[in-house]
């Protein structure tokens, strides 16, 4: 919007709500706004994270394909990257499931 629209948006809305309710009505606005930018913005994050999903499983898909042997630098990285996560995931539930397994032990021992 230009600066003219946006001069005769105001001068409507103050001679239409008012000089009492027009900065309540902005604010009101500004908000939905904002609440739209971040639904928007978190909407993208999480297309642009499946995307990235995607490419990975189809270059998983296509390391298997030629045997996990004399791959493309794009398609290791992959790989690694899998694996790292994999290997975090891994890693996690090893030590949630030791902490169990500690609290178990401990409450035996009471």
């Amino acid at each position: 919007m230009g600066m003219w629209e946006l001069v005769v948006v105001l001068i409507v809305g103050l001679v239409v709500l008012g000089p009492e309710r027009l900065p309540v009505a902005i604010r009101t606005v500004s908000r939905w706004i904002k609440t739209i930018k971040s639904l928007a913005n978190s909407v993208k994050a999480e297309v642009n994270e499946e995307l990235r999903v995607h490419e990975l499983h189809q270059n998983l898909k296509k390391a298997e394909q030629q045997s996990m042997q004399d791959l493309s630098p794009e398609l290791k990285s992959s790989v690694d990257e899998l694996q790292k996560a994999a290997d975090s995931v891994t890693h996690s539930y090893k030590k949630e499931s030791s902490d169990q397994n500690n609290k178990v032990s401990n409450d035996e021992q009471k």
